[in-house]
């Protein structure tokens, strides 16, 4: 199926490995030109190499700290100052910064929602009115299965919640535009050096009780069958998904959800 992203410019964030980077590696098998942001400068220069090699796309490399509060404006007027105005975002960089406990303090609550919610909001920012003016433009959000049911910490699943809302309200005002925004909510998907990795070494016989009870696939999902459906979301045959936000969690989750 051709996308038709051909040559598009792509913003992915952490994209210096798990889901980022087969994110991008995705996007540069439809020859779409990326953009690679993370702190792992060593490991996205080894990315680009092997893509641009495999794939023949032009890339661009930028260092990005999105834990910093200013990280999202930092990396914003790098791209621009480098003239780099993306047609597609694809805002990855997630997680529980390691906050678990239900009742933290609410500079601990900010500090998880600035990481998942507020980057993303601060990057589309800088870059809608550009995509509004051209009349296209993609913009995915990685969310997560924790957004619809307490899997995780609450921190988490409240900042993933309001990114699924945020994708659904801001998604209807910027599609007139044929500006498409939309989310995807992975469930346990295995990544070499991840959670799921670490563990199945760890506490294998839990990693086996957790995929015979929970996932009804009996497996892990793998980065492709995530990354695979985020170039199909930035593309042009998604023009139709306004706001949509879609469930690959293979049966993990319990939630009755419309995608």
């Amino acid at each position: 199926m051709d996308l038709k992203i051909k040559n598009k410019l792509a913003l992915v964030t952490g994209s210096s490995g798990g889901l980022g980077e087969a994110i991008a590696e995705s996007l540069a098998k439809e020859g779409v030109e990326v953009i690679w942001a993370a702190r792992n400068i060593t490991q996205l220069k080894a990315n680009v190499k092997r893509c641009e090699a495999a794939y023949g796309n032009k890339n661009h490399i930028i260092e990005a700290d999105l834990k910093d509060d200013s990280g999202a404006n930092v990396l914003a007027d790098a791209m621009k100052k480098k003239g780099l105005m993306p047609d597609i975002i694809v805002n990855n960089v997630g997680g529980n910064l390691a906050v678990t406990d239900p009742l933290s303090n609410v500079e601990d609550w900010k500090k998880v929602f600035n990481f998942n919610l507020f980057n993303a909001i601060e990057l589309n920012n800088h870059f809608l009115d550009n995509m509004i003016k051209k009349k296209w433009g993609r913009i995915c959000h990685v969310s997560s299965i924790a957004s619809l049911e307490n899997q995780g910490a609450p921190q988490y699943c409240a900042s993933k919640a309001a990114l699924n809302a945020y994708v659904r309200s801001v998604g209807r005002y910027v599609s007139e535009h044929n500006v498409i925004m939309t989310g995807i909510l992975p469930g346990a998907v295995y990544t070499e050096g991840g959670y799921w990795d670490e563990t199945s070494k760890a506490r294998p016989e839990h990693v086996e009780k957790y995929l015979n009870e929970r996932m009804a696939i009996k497996r892990f999902g793998t980065r492709e069958e995530i990354s695979e459906l985020v170039a199909f979301l930035v593309s042009d045959k998604a023009s139709f998904c306004v706001g949509t936000s879609l469930l690959v969690d293979g049966g993990q989750g319990r939630a009755f959800f419309e995608g």
